[in-house]
């Protein structure tokens, strides 16, 4: 039919685009991208292929497919990805929030006997928003600050704060680190949680093209050894926790040892690690006492 597409000849179309692009899972993504587009919900497009779309929705389709083809991670696509249950709007301005981050929530909120209380939490480097606003749902009467050197990414955490309810609990200061903290900010926090770029420089190339090409760099570049932002952040964290905080930070593969070193070498004290999913060391945790 003229100005109509069949949902086959456009799943065929797709999946062809993106198995010669290298996706894992072409028919599948296929499927999600034109239901996206399209709002043709899977059960008809598995039976009822010989039915048609409109030419405006194939084009929709069609542009997706060039996006994920040039390997644009999923979510941004969506324009969201989950994370502990909570919706999280994403972009290429901000690390998508994995699963393994979720190691550092669970290590925190285990260290926290009341969780009513009415906590300080520090969130450095905070990208989407995920850590903090995901320890202001599970802490209701504490409040956030929310630090990124990039505006962009800033915009993109108040978007979250306020999505999820959490606009008037969370101060947003763009700067390097506690630099950012202006003088009426507090002096000290009884949390402070970090997912500092933790890569090394000349791995970055190496990683999947749905990071390397399209998560920031300033986000992902840890420096030579990927260890430049714990050593920027060792001594700050000791002189801006509370005397009966915690720091929980992110690492990377095999860093547990060296940012453990960092952190004594400071003074802080280490007071416990959290594994992923993948039973690697992702969190650790250091107290000043």
């Amino acid at each position: 039919m003229s100005g109509q597409v069949r949902i086959a000849d456009l799943l065929s179309e797709g999946m062809k685009a993106l198995g010669a692009a290298g996706i894992e899972a072409p028919a599948r993504e296929a499927r999600l991208l034109l239901g996206l587009a399209a709002k043709v919900p899977p059960a008809v497009m598995i039976g009822f292929p010989e039915r048609s779309v409109e030419s405006e929705a194939a084009a929709a389709y069609r542009s997706l497919i060039a996006r994920r083809a040039d390997r644009e991670p999923v979510s941004h696509l969506i324009g969201e990805r989950e994370f502990w249950s909570l919706p999280f709007v994403v972009s290429r301005d901000v690390l998508d929030p994995r699963p393994d981050s979720e190691a550092l929530i669970e290590a925190v909120l285990a260290e926290i006997p009341d969780r009513a209380a009415p906590l300080r939490v520090l969130d450095l480097g905070t990208g989407s928003g995920c850590l903090l606003l995901t320890l202001l749902r599970e802490l209701p009467q504490a409040h956030g600050w929310a630090v990124d050197l990039s505006p962009a990414a800033l915009d993109i955490a108040r978007r979250n704060a306020e999505r999820l309810g959490l606009a008037e609990r969370v101060t947003f200061r763009e700067g390097a680190w506690v630099a950012a903290l202006a003088a009426e900010d507090p002096s000290n926090f009884d949390l402070i949680v970090s997912n500092p770029p933790y890569i090394p420089a000349a791995e970055i190339a190496g990683l999947e093209p749905e990071v390397a090409r399209h998560e920031p760099r300033l986000a992902l570049d840890g420096g030579e050894d990927g260890l430049d932002a714990y050593r920027a952040l060792a001594p700050m964290l000791r002189t801006r926790l509370a005397p009966t905080g915690l720091a929980a930070l992110e690492i990377g593969l095999g860093q547990a040892e060296s940012v453990t070193g960092l952190m004594t070498a400071a003074g802080m004290v280490p007071s416990g690690r959290q594994a992923d999913l993948a039973r690697r060391t992702r969190c650790l945790l250091f107290r000043t006492v």
